[in-house]
């Protein structure tokens, strides 16, 4: 008598339940494949855009999937550029954007600090109110702007200058920190008081303070980069606890505290109030032609 090949020649062997490691497993073998096709996604889709931001930490979480396609500069740098029409769009300090009526700002985005931020502050051995002279960093102009108007509000000038260097010994009594650079003096051995200037923001006005937007040279067709511009920051943020891990800059715990609770990415309402009560402050204190900021979806 013949077999019917559609019947089973044997007992039904059940497929062993799959446990809960092997789930886990699975799920993370899927995450990271979608990870992966995503991240090959935003490869070359910049194209034919010219694009920078800086090199700063607290930019990761807004390049993701870009970094290749970016050029990393100075803030300073990054504006000069703009200014000169060498980039369409770039990450830059947001003074960039109000001191000059050449930009527009992509809406929703923003490097951003509600208090406390630990990368942008005013170290000092003596008290704030006794300072004549602040030596600074001038690769940021948000920065140097956002300390003029705090200590102008509290009625003080000192003359500023130029730092010559991270790696001066000692450090000036009074000098303005920013950045990655501003990070590591704050991880080694120092005798200075820190004043955080989004903590002095804060009780200032009681708002956010927006350090960097993406800024996009009026007069050019931009759609298809402002919707990669947003890709990368979807990405970035729906990935952040993966990037915090594989970034290797600082240890884990530092990078965790700093990027998923003193840095925020959105540009909201109160974001966009505490812009333009800076650049109210700007104009009260006579730092410049403060122009009216444009926003693009």
């Amino acid at each position: 008598m013949g077999v019917n090949p559609s019947e089973p020649s044997g007992p039904l062997r059940m497929a062993r339940p799959e446990s809960v490691e092997d789930q886990i497993r699975r799920h993370e073998r899927e995450n990271r494949a979608e990870l992966l096709r995503r991240e090959s996604d935003l490869q070359s889709s910049l194209s034919p855009f010219r694009v920078g931001s800086v090199p700063y930490l607290n930019a990761a979480p807004l390049t993701r999937g870009l970094e290749d396609q970016i050029e990393f500069l100075p803030p300073s740098e990054l504006g000069a550029k703009l200014r000169r029409d060498e980039l369409d769009a770039a990450l830059v300090s947001v003074t960039e954007v109000l001191l000059n009526d050449r930009y527009d700002i992509l809406d929703g985005i923003a490097v951003a600090s509600l208090g406390e931020v630990k990368s942008v502050f005013l170290a000092h051995r003596g008290p704030i109110g006794e300072a004549t002279e602040i030596f600074c960093d001038r690769a940021s102009l948000t920065s140097v702007c956002l300390l003029r108007v705090l200590l102008a509000e509290m009625h003080l000038e000192p003359e500023f200058k130029p730092l010559a260097g991270y790696t001066l010994d000692p450090m000036p009594d009074y000098v303005l920190l920013i950045g990655n650079p501003a990070i590591d003096f704050l991880r080694r051995p120092h005798d200075h008081a820190i004043w955080d200037l989004g903590v002095a923001w804060l009780e200032l006005t009681g708002l956010p303070f927006v350090y960097a937007v993406w800024a996009l040279r009026r007069g050019i067709e931009n759609l298809n980069l402002r919707k990669r511009l947003r890709e990368a920051q979807r990405f970035g943020m729906q990935t952040l606890d993966s990037l915090i891990r594989e970034l290797p800059d600082y240890d884990y715990e530092f990078r965790k505290d700093y990027l998923g609770w003193h840095i925020h990415y959105h540009l909201g309402s109160d974001e966009k109030r505490g812009l333009t009560r800076f650049a109210e402050l700007l104009k009260k204190h006579r730092l410049g032609p403060v122009y009216p900021h444009s926003f693009v979806a």
